[in-house]
């Protein structure tokens, strides 16, 4: 992508002077030409149009350009992205926002927050519209883009854009998000070193193929008998007995199990009686849940992939939301049966009744791993030119479980050495966290991009002084808190400690401050 200026900016044959009336210099970047890609419309962004992209608040955001790009990488890609560029007071950063699932949306929210703060941003619909799998269906250009290219391509535009506008680059450059946006930036650490000098990645899911086999095996499980599935109606007893065996291990009854590789739960323990009800599982589903907690199995039984580790099944991200939901149509289903009808087998009739895990868990690989999975661990180009990556994973996830991200540090640290590790990498688990946040801990801290303030309570603040200072992030507090605006009360703070430390509660004090808990070394 070229780029030069002298009092003038020249993006590809397109002038922007710099005399210009600010209003003026937005709308000259409509026709500018990109490699592969165009800018589509540059207006200042009203009110009104940001309502209708369902934007909070909009009426109270500072004036800034809305640049939209069409980028065409392939003769099958038509990939959206939105450049938000602050009319004054720039901090001369970029913060870039990923996405979620299977994508298909720009998170407009996310970036008027970052130009709320005085960020540049820029976010990607990666390619299609709309949350579900079926662009993929007889579409491999496309699979690339929502894999890896569309975050690229975007990040190199946006900067393109930012010369243009501004008639210098920017400072420096941020990539935040989670889930599949986590996925996102892994690939970007792993493909495009040079593209971000810092990446937060939230509960990645960087394994993308082998999530859906997972997700493809619980689903088969669930709809191969009746009495296999779990309904949502009996996940609140599920949760309250794991909590019984396992939330005082840590020295402290209070709902959230601190390390829940300890707990050594048994399903079993709330088997049926006699009869069924919601406060008991019958013997299928005492299956089901040892299953889940176990993680896929291969057709000799050989565990291949992690399970969830127990605590919080209960909650509005729960097991309720993600496993079962209220009929056999889970999200495990959704992503499982998505992924392999159109992003593997091409029948879109395919269903995981006829799953089979050797068979299709290498068919996956061989089709999508190279555009999909972000499993290199060699995090060394990266970190040679200064790079800081932050992860964090919420205990409870049980979508992905949190400790794929350990596995992922553990393998990128072995080959970084301790030092370089300390100085480019740091990983935060989350107890009491279920995906992304929610849950009964302490899960507020800065990683939804509304700012706390201080490096100690934002996540993100901890990024920017580790990249722009030098300064490496150490324990972070959290927070939980109740009720909106004027009537938010904090109720608890928690440490987060850097992996592989754990917070251990003093054995005295207020458990819902902060202070009567300390770092150290699980035993």
């Amino acid at each position: 992508m070229r780029l030069f200026w002298i009092g003038l900016a020249i993006v590809a044959g397109s002038t922007v002077v710099w005399g210009q009336q600010p209003a003026a210099k937005c709308t000259a970047l409509t026709g500018v030409t990109l490699d592969h890609a165009k800018v589509v419309q540059a207006e200042l962004a009203q009110p009104s149009s940001l309502e209708a992209l369902k934007v909070h608040d909009a009426a109270t955001l500072p004036a800034f350009c809305r640049v939209q790009i069409e980028d065409r990488p392939s003769g099958d890609s038509r990939i959206h992205t939105e450049v938000w560029l602050p009319m004054t007071g720039w901090n001369g950063r970029l913060r870039a926002q990923g996405n979620g699932g299977f994508a298909g949306t720009i998170y407009y929210d996310a970036m008027a927050e970052t130009v709320r703060q005085s960020y540049a941003t820029v976010g990607t619909d990666t390619g299609h519209t709309g949350g579900t799998p079926d662009f993929a269906l007889g579409h491999p250009e496309k699979v690339k883009d929502f894999g890896w290219r569309a975050v690229h391509d975007m990040t190199v535009q946006a900067k393109a854009v930012i010369a243009a506008f501004y008639g210098r680059p920017q400072q420096k450059a941020y990539f935040t998000s989670c889930s599949d946006g986590g996925r996102e930036a892994l690939m970007e650490a792993q493909r495009f070193p040079g593209d971000y000098d810092g990446i937060l990645a939230g509960a990645p899911a960087y394994n993308w193929t082998g999530l859906m086999v997972g997700a493809a095996e619980i689903a088969q499980w669930m709809s191969a008998a009746e009495a296999n599935f779990l309904p949502a109606s009996k996940i609140p007893a599920l949760a309250r007995a794991v909590n019984a065996a396992c939330d005082a291990k840590d020295g402290v009854r209070d709902g959230i199990i601190n390390d829940p590789r300890t707990c050594n739960f048994d399903p079993a323990t709330i088997a049926c009686k006699a009869g069924d009800d919601d406060d008991c599982l019958l013997p299928a589903q005492v299956e089901t849940v040892k299953r889940i907690y176990r993680g896929p199995v291969n057709d000799s039984g050989k565990v291949v992939l992690k399970g969830l580790e127990p605590g919080a099944e209960d909650g509005p991200q729960g097991w309720s939301h993600w496993l079962s939901g209220h009929d056999a149509g889970s999200n495990m289903s959704f992503f499982g049966e998505g992924f392999f009808s159109n992003f593997v087998t091409d029948d879109p009739g395919w269903k995981a009744a006829s799953f089979s895990f050797d068979r299709d868990y290498r068919a996956a690989r061989e089709k999508t791993a190279m555009a999909l999975n972000a499993t290199e661990t060699n995090l060394e180009p990266f970190a040679l030119r200064g790079g800081k990556l932050l992860m964090y994973h919420g205990w409870n996830d049980p979508a992905i479980p949190a400790t794929m991200s350990i596995s992922y540090y553990e393998d990128a640290a072995r080959q970084l050495g301790a030092a370089t590790t300390a100085s480019t990498l740091r990983l935060y688990l989350v107890p009491g966290m279920q995906h992304c946040g929610f849950g009964p801990g302490a899960t507020e801290f800065g990683q939804g991009m509304a700012p706390r303030g201080d490096a100690e309570h934002d996540i993100f603040t901890a990024l920017e002084q580790w990249t722009e200072k030098g300064t490496a992030p150490s324990t972070l507090t959290a927070v939980k808190a109740e009720g909106k605006g004027a009537d938010r009360k904090v109720v608890m703070t928690r440490p987060l400690c850097p992996y592989p430390q754990i917070a251990k509660y003093n054995g005295n004090g207020d458990s819902n401050q902060a202070s009567s808990f300390t770092c150290s070394l699980a035993r």
